[in-house]
């Protein structure tokens, strides 16, 4: 028997085995194999993102169409991959399985779980790469989506189908927000179960290129605050193929618009956007695509606009569902200027920038108000938050400017120095330690008290411990201001006078 009868015989016994019809595939042979790529022809109807299997059943992706070879990146370990061996098409159009089963669940870019349980088998192939919601399908943001952090809940409020970026040095706490914010939708999930009209906020947390002990470390945390229930982890760890690296994003996301299609609102983070395009970068350089700057391909911005812009609020004409992204970018010594942060800047509706200065004077977490920014802005906000979030804004700006005046040592009016004492105090109430996300309620409560004047004669050093007494106390003894100043409505007059009346109340207690 010839090679060509050999190719053949082989190839019927293969499509046997995987069960697909021989009218719709197309055959190839592999010509060379190198870390995780292959390059093979006569794939002469292979399209774009289609899914090919080699004869020992290990999956690839096609990355790659030259005029007589295509580029396959393999999405399984194998040993046995060999020049000569024989590639065929699948005619499908790469996938992940979603389901509700996955809640609560840690799985690879490809569906298999990481958890030691049975693989999810029924559900929705959602593929991986996808069109964007147009504009027609569309509406506004104007839901919030609370982080349970008062820095950002007042001065860079995020709405539910944003898209809001996370920005800053290695250490600074950029993955501590994000899992705060997930752990504070706890009270909302719990809150929607109960009243079986609510809607809850499910979460898809996607960890791309971290040691395999930060990512249990975080699945632990989730678990040990019940929030892991409502969220599922999608995993590729430093360890893992450079080309589940590259999907992570895209599975995460697919999965999210499975939720989506029911209408859902889910929250994704993506963490972190910087390790996926160094693993495009390595593969688009081993597949010899042409350098550019920082010898990242002339496609890198397409790499994250197409993924990011599937982040959305639709109307209810759609389901009415929304997908909330939180991506993550770390940068090199505060430089938000290089190539990809401000590509990512550029596609987002805003960010929070985290500053090695600040993180190193205490003030956690290190949230640098002068450069973060929410394009979203108070449409993202309840009216009781609108009412005292304006206030802090206007007064923390003017702080900064005076405290930079004030460093030359020249003589200051009591007027100026009873602001910077006020600013001071204003700096210690966003302050908050991590794994601690508040109620609006108690956001609300810290603010207000700090900038209608009643900690000014509290020393700057007791106001934490000031504002968790105070917090508590109206907790207990003011019940049903607390449930006014949850309902979201602006505050009024009422609102305000028992406010006054609680807060004297807890003064005269304090010491």
């Amino acid at each position: 028997m010839n090679n060509a009868d050999d190719i053949i015989k082989k190839l019927e016994n293969s499509l046997m085995t995987v069960n697909v019809s021989p009218k719709t595939q197309n055959i190839g042979v592999v010509e060379k194999v190198m870390d995780n790529i292959v390059i093979a022809s006569g794939l002469s109807k292979a399209k774009m993102g289609e899914e090919v299997l080699f004869n020992d059943g290990t999956p690839g992706l096609i990355l790659n169409l030259d005029e007589d070879e295509v580029g396959i990146v393999l999405l399984g370990k194998t040993e046995k991959l060999e020049e000569g061996g024989i590639v065929k098409t699948t005619g499908n159009i790469l996938s992940v399985r979603a389901h509700e089963d996955l809640l609560g669940r840690v799985i690879n870019p490809v569906g298999l779980p990481l958890d030691g349980k049975a693989a999810v088998k029924s559900g929705k192939a959602m593929p991986l790469e996808r069109i964007a919601a147009g504009v027609i399908e569309r509406q506004p943001v104007d839901t919030p989506m609370k982080t349970g952090i008062t820095a950002i809940d007042a001065l860079f409020p995020i709405g539910r189908g944003q898209r809001e970026l996370i920005i800053g040095d290695r250490g600074l706490g950029k993955t501590a927000i994000a899992i705060d914010t997930i752990i504070n939708q706890k009270k909302n999930n719990d809150k929607a179960k109960k009243s079986n009209g609510g809607k809850r906020l499910l979460c898809v947390y996607v960890a791309i290129g971290q040691k395999q002990s930060t990512v249990a470390q975080v699945i632990e945390k989730l678990r040990e605050t019940g929030a892991l229930d409502y969220t599922i982890i999608v995993a590729a760890n430093a360890a893992d193929q450079v080309s589940l690296q590259y999907l992570a994003p895209y599975a995460g996301i697919a999965i999210a618009e499975y939720f989506l299609e029911k209408g859902e609102d889910v929250l994704i983070v993506y963490d972190d956007l910087t390790k996926h395009a160094w693993a495009y970068r390595q593969i688009s350089l081993v597949l010899k695509r042409p350098a550019g700057r920082e010898a990242y391909p002339g496609d890198i911005f397409y790499l994250h606009s197409r993924l990011l812009e599937r982040a959305v609020r639709l109307n209810k004409n759609f389901g009415g569902g929304s997908i909330t992204a939180l991506p993550v970018i770390e940068t090199q010594a505060d430089d938000i200027s290089a190539y990809i942060p401000t590509n990512v800047i550029s596609i987002t509706d805003g960010q929070i920038f985290l500053k090695s200065d600040l993180f190193n004077a205490g003030v956690r977490p290190a949230i640098d108000v002068g450069l973060s920014v929410s394009r979203v802005g108070g449409a993202a906000q309840t009216g009781a938050m609108k009412s005292v979030a304006g206030r802090i804004k206007l007064e923390l700006a003017q702080y900064k400017e005076l405290a930079i005046f004030a460093q030359f040592g020249s003589e200051l009016d009591q007027a100026t120095l009873n602001q910077l004492e006020r600013g001071k105090r204003l700096t210690e109430i966003l302050k908050q330690p991590q794994y601690s996300p508040l109620s609006e309620a108690e956001e609300i409560l810290s603010i207000w008290s700090v900038t209608n004047g009643f900690t000014d004669d509290i020393k700057v050093e007791e106001i934490q411990k000031f504002e968790k007494a105070y917090r508590q106390y109206v907790a207990t003894h003011e019940k049903k201001l607390i449930e006014t100043l949850s309902s979201g409505a602006k505050l009024d007059e009422k609102t305000i006078e028992s406010l006054k009346k609680v807060t004297v109340s807890f003064k005269k207690t304090f010491s």
